[in-house]
C-alpha cells in the first residue's frame, strides 16, 4: 500500500503531506440542532467518567482552541469508508451462504442445513450491528459539521460587529456570540472524543527491515513507533544467515483524531545509537477491512525500508 510520509532524517528535508479541504459542510442543508442534543453533549463534557482511550488523549480543555476540523473530517471519511468495506464484505459472504442454503435444500442435507442456517442468522445479526454503527458515525459526522458551521458563523458575525461602531447593543451581541462560539467548540471537542471511542484498534506486526546490501550480519537496529502518548520500542539483530531476530512481534495501538504514526529507526554504532531516519504516516490511511502489508521508506532514497503488517480491528463488531 502507499502511505503519506514525512522524512526527518539528518540528510532528508522533504515534506510530503496530503491536503484535503473540509468539504463536508456543503452537503448539509439547514442548521437543525435540538437543544436536547446540546444539553446531552455538555453533560458528557462535565461528567467525571472517562474511558481508557480518553485518558490517553491530551487534555481536551487545553486543545479547545486548537481544534483541527479538516483532520477530523479526514478521520470521519476514512472510518465511514472502512465500515462500508466491512459491510460489503459480509454482505457478499451472506449472499454466498444464502446460495449454499438453497443448494442444500435441494440436496436435503438436513444436518449441514441446520448449521448453515445458524451461521446465516449470526451473520445477519452482525450485519445489522454493523449498519447501526455506520449510522452512528454518519449522524455524529453530520452533527460535527453543523457545529463547525455555527462556529464559522459566529466568527464572521464577531468580525462584522468589530468593524461597526461600538454601542451597548453591539457589545451585548459580541458577548453572546463569544459565549455561543465557546459552547460550539466544547460540543465539537466532546464529539471528537466520541469519535475516538468508535475508531477500534490498529494491530501492527513487525515484518523486518529491508536494505539489500545496507543490512549486514551483526547489525543491530532499534525501531520506535509512536502514536500520541503510545509508544512501541523494539530491537532487532541481523543474523549470520541474513534472518532477523526481534524482541517483540506485535503491538496494539488505539488511534486518535489528532495523532499520526511517527516511526524512528536507529542503528547501533559502538556504544551509541545513530539515527537512520524518521517518517510520519497518516493513521487514517489504515481504516480498511483487510490487513495491509506496509512498506515504509525510512530514508528518502529508500536505502532502508521497514515492513509492517497493519490490521484494523473494529472492537465494537466482534462476531
Amino acid at each position: 500500500m502507499s502511505v503519506k510520509l514525512r522524512f526527518d532524517s539528518p540528510s532528508d528535508g522533504g515534506l510530503v503531506n496530503r491536503s484535503r479541504s473540509f468539504t463536508g459542510f456543503s452537503s448539509l442543508s439547514g442548521r437543525r440542532r435540538s437543544s436536547s442534543v446540546h444539553n446531552s453533549l455538555r453533560s458528557k463534557a462535565n461528567s467525571g467518567g472517562k474511558s481508557p482511550r480518553m485518558q490517553l488523549s491530551p487534555s481536551r480543555g487545553g486543545a479547545l482552541w486548537s481544534l483541527q476540523p479538516e483532520t477530523v473530517e479526514t478521520v470521519f471519511q476514512s472510518l465511514r469508508r472502512g465500515l462500508k468495506q466491512y459491510l460489503e464484505g459480509h454482505q457478499a459472504e451472506m449472499d454466498f451462504l444464502s446460495s449454499q442454503q438453497r443448494e442444500t435444500k435441494r440436496n436435503s442435507r438436513l444436518a449441514f442445513l441446520y448449521d448453515l442456517e445458524k451461521e446465516i442468522r449470526a451473520l445477519e445479526r452482525y450485519i445489522r450491528r454493523l449498519e447501526f454503527q455506520l449510522s452512528k458515525v454518519e449522524e455524529l459526522y453530520e452533527t460535527y459539521c453543523i457545529q463547525w458551521r455555527l462556529c464559522q458563523g459566529a466568527v464572521n458575525m464577531k468580525r462584522a460587529f468589530s468593524l461597526s461602531p461600538s454601542t451597548r447593543a453591539s457589545r451585548d451581541s459580541l458577548l453572546e456570540l463569544s459565549r455561543n462560539h465557546t459552547l460550539s467548540l466544547q460540543d465539537m471537542s466532546v464529539m471528537e472524543g466520541e469519535l475516538e471511542i468508535l475508531l477500534g484498534e490498529l494491530h501492527i506486526k513487525m515484518k523486518g527491515l529491508i536494505g539489500f546490501a545496507r543490512l549486514c550480519p551483526g547489525d543491530q537496529y532499534e525501531v520506535v513507533v509512536r502514536l500520541g502518548r503510545q509508544r512501541w520500542k523494539i530491537r532487532g539483530r541481523i543474523e549470520s544467515d541474513d534472518t532477523q531476530a526481534w524482541d517483540e512481534e506485535e503491538m496494539v495501538f488505539l488511534p486518535h483524531t489528532q495523532h499520526n504514526f511517527e516511526i524512528k529507526v536507529t542503528e547501533a554504532k559502538g556504544l551509541s545509537w545513530l539515527l537512520v531516519g524518521m517518517v510520519t504516516c497518516l493513521s487514517a490511511d489504515f481504516f480498511v477491512a483487510r490487513p495491509q502489508l506496509m512498506l515504509v521508506d525510512i530514508t528518502e532514497l529508500g536505502t532502508i525500508k521497514l515492513q509492517l503488517e497493519v490490521t484494523w480491528k473494529y472492537e465494537h463488531m466482534n462476531r
